[in-house]
């Protein structure tokens, strides 16, 4: 692991937002879903998320998420992806989403 300044981790724009939409995305490869996120004053975004292991796209509403909001948007399987939904690998290699236990408002940024 290498070691980064405090000013590297300021790039980052790490963000609260609670997903308002989610569908199967059927263009791409590798199941997926596309997300729409309210993040508060930046507005609403969308991200494909390959996150259909551990979740259906119902139970995804209202569900708060960690975005990195300052990526060039990607073109994903025809969706525009302009966040990146962050989370983490189980033992199976299944995404399990990053989350908090009580809820911010949308567009709070990671501390």
């Amino acid at each position: 692991m290498s070691l980064i300044e405090w000013a590297d981790f300021e790039k980052v724009e790490l963000r609260v937002g609670t997903i308002v939409q989610a569908q199967p995305n059927e263009k791409a490869r590798k199941p997926a879903y596309v997300l729409t996120i309210d993040l508060g004053e930046m507005g609403q975004k969308t991200s494909s998320a390959q996150i259909t292991d551990h979740y259906e796209p119902e139970d995804l509403i209202g569900r708060q998420v960690l975005c990195v909001c300052n990526f060039e948007p990607k073109r994903i399987a025809g969706v525009k992806s302009e966040v990146l939904v962050t989370g983490a690998h189980d033992e199976e290699n299944g995404v399990v989403l990053a989350g908090f236990d009580h809820p911010v408002p949308n567009g709070t940024r990671l501390l």
